[in-house]
């Protein structure tokens, strides 16, 4: 794999995330102190339920489908257990008083358990910030959580992200834009401690990933886009990470325990050892790693592959691992570990699919991440197909809601329209499930 450095020491920059001031005068040109940003609360537990239907709501970058797509993925085959289904609502230009109108006929209709919104950033309209766009936001975001909670609905309310630099519709500077947004968010904040539902803290880690990746990779890393507002793969990641951490997800994918000196390895749950011997270990897996790219292009009509592994180059703002070193996505939410203890050696070889790795008898005494230490590995393949069929589906329901909901038939029966529109969509939803097989992947440990 081109490029396969591993940049350990960027993680450190992660550490603004969590920080509501950084200590820094400006962050990417912005002068930290007119921001004023709120502390985000976060989740006490795990937000999320068993058999729970998400839904997920926002404006083109929802439409984007790819934060959406990414939170799919994870949902589906990092916390299988869980068994939660997704649908994207995202519509392009849309504000908050925009999905606030639809919701009853696009949303409720289907009954969603948990839902997350991702407005402002139309809403702030790329100016300075007014009270009038502020109290229009807050009304609007406030109505839709209590029209969730009325329904039984659990909200995640998201904040915006941020801008970058060069927004060609702008109608105020960047540092005012930010500080708009930044307003928004924290109005975010309040809603969410008033209503005691979950926050989503989106527009703080993009600014601070962004300003972090433009001094580690250069000027031209944008984080929110080559426009200045509809991210790549790698704001799109930080996107998918502040929601998945809003969920209250763990990130414990699995451990691998070996003993040298019985030559055993014994497995967490989602995982079966298969065959043992001589320090090779076949593993069945029906929980995967998230994985960062897949092994060649796929053929997606309307939607971004994802990364390809031999392709993917870590410097590029259109790069999932990219963002892996910016945020602890590894760390916090990918967490697949081995541990090896017994080791009489003072270095180890481990093999996993194509890939070697040397690390000491300490280091895997203590336990490494194998999602972290391998993106390309041997559930990229399948955790690819997946994507595929999610993308396939979500990019079906921006069809079924924008076109066919909105269609001379479903003007004249519109609850005939969504039973037709319903039965393509599972077909959908089934092929998702058909392509979510168990990995059978071997584990290689050798002294050095």
């Amino acid at each position: 794999m081109r490029r396969m450095i591993r940049f350990k020491a960027v993680i450190l920059t992660a550490g603004l995330f969590f920080s509501t001031f950084t200590g820094a005068e400006t962050l990417n040109g912005v002068d930290v102190g007119t921001l004023r940003p709120a502390p985000a609360p976060r989740p006490e537990r795990l937000l999320l339920k068993p058999g729970d239907r998400l839904a997920i709501c926002g404006d083109s970058i929802t439409q984007q489908r790819m934060y959406s797509r990414l939170v799919e993925d994870y949902l589906t085959m990092c916390a299988p257990e869980l068994r939660v289904s997704v649908r994207q609502y995202g519509w392009g230009g849309e504000k908050a008083p925009g999905f606030l109108a639809r919701m009853t006929n696009d949303c409720l209709r289907f009954h969603p358990t948990i839902a997350t919104t991702c407005y402002g950033m139309n809403d702030h309209e790329y100016r300075p910030y007014e009270e009038r766009i502020g109290e229009t936001y807050r009304q609007a975001s406030l109505a839709i959580v209590r029209a969730f909670k009325a329904h039984g609905v659990r909200v995640v309310q998201g904040s915006p992200g941020c801008v970058g630099v060069k927004v060609p519709w702008a109608k105020g500077a960047y540092e005012e834009m930010n500080a708009n947004l930044c307003a928004l968010r924290n109005i975010g904040i309040e809603i969410a401690e008033a209503e005691k539902t979950g926050f989503a803290d989106v527009f703080w880690p993009m600014l601070t990933a962004g300003a972090a990746g433009q001094k580690i990779y250069g000027a031209n890393y944008a984080i929110a886009g080559s426009d200045g507002v509809h991210p790549v793969w790698a704001g799109q990641t930080v996107m998918a990470f502040a929601f998945l951490k809003a969920f209250g997800l763990d990130g414990d994918i699995g451990t691998f325990t070996v003993d040298l000196k019985r030559m055993r390895m014994t497995v967490s749950a989602g995982h079966k050892v298969v065959l043992s011997k001589d320090g090779t270990f076949e593993i069945r897996s029906s929980r995967y790693p998230f994985c960062v790219c897949v092994p060649r292009a796929q053929s997606l009509k309307e939607v971004s592959p994802l990364p390809v592994c031999h392709d993917d180059d870590i410097a590029s703002d259109n790069s999932i691992r990219s963002a892996m070193t910016l945020v602890p996505f590894n760390e916090e939410l990918n967490r697949l570990t081995l541990v090896v203890k017994n080791g009489k050696a003072r270095n180890y070889s481990v093999s996993w699919g194509g890939e070697a790795r040397v690390f000491s008898a300490e280091q895997l005494a203590r336990g490494v991440n194998l999602a972290g230490e391998f993106p390309a590995n041997p559930f990229c393949e399948a955790f690819g197909n997946v994507d595929a069929a999610i993308a396939a589906k979500q990019n079906y329901e921006t069809r079924q809601i924008h076109q066919l909901f909105r269609s001379p038939e479903a003007k004249a029966d519109m609850e005939a329209v969504v039973a037709k529109t319903e039965q393509e969509r599972e077909s959908l939803a089934a092929a998702i499930t058909e392509a979510f097989v168990p990995v059978t992947h071997v584990l290689k440990i050798e002294p050095q």
